[in-house]
């Protein structure tokens, strides 16, 4: 029988102090984003507007977070130079930044020493996993929840660490 795994409406919902999410791929090939990465690629030119239907339900949730207090966190480690898909990625970021979340770059070369999840994820008050499933293509697979308190603890320390270290989206150059 297939896992029921909430929507993220439903899991920033219930969030009281943190969620944080760490993204460790340097491509993704996700459907929602395919037709905007392809113009991206073809006219340098991507969505940046707040308000418009790809942005907009992300970008509301987070601030309606973020005002109940809650802290939204983000860190990309990638490789150098970085892919296209993380520069796309890159560019749009001060959208995520202007709706509440934090944003940290960490280049992979200064990760290595960090014991790391094999999935990206989501961590919700430090106690709730969303993994993020994804095919060889880098397509969305089925997501997955777990409390399992051994993974909400490792997932917890490779933020923390990975965090501790990252840069600030601000400051962070990518080319």
């Amino acid at each position: 029988m297939r896992q029921s795994v909430p929507t993220f409406p439903e899991l920033f919902d219930t969030t009281v102090h943190t969620a944080v999410h760490l993204e460790m791929r340097d491509s993704y090939g996700v459907a929602s984003e395919s037709g905007d990465f392809a113009t991206w690629r073809t006219t340098g030119e991507r969505d940046m507007d707040p308000n418009s239907p790809y942005w907009r339900p992300w970008v509301d949730l987070v601030r309606r977070t973020v005002q109940r207090g809650v802290s939204v966190q983000r860190a990309r480690i990638i490789s150098m130079p970085a892919s296209d898909y993380i520069r796309y990625e890159h560019e749009a970021a001060g959208i995520n930044v202007a709706a509440g979340e934090e944003v940290r770059w960490l280049p992979r070369r200064e990760a290595s020493d960090i014991p790391l999840p094999g999935n990206d994820f989501w961590l919700f008050d430090d106690r709730l996993i969303r993994w993020n499933h994804f095919t060889g293509e880098g397509a969305s697979g089925p997501g997955e929840v777990s409390e399992d308190p051994a993974a909400a603890l490792l997932c917890a320390e490779a933020f923390r660490e990975v965090w501790a270290r990252a840069y600030p989206h601000e400051s962070f150059k990518i080319y």
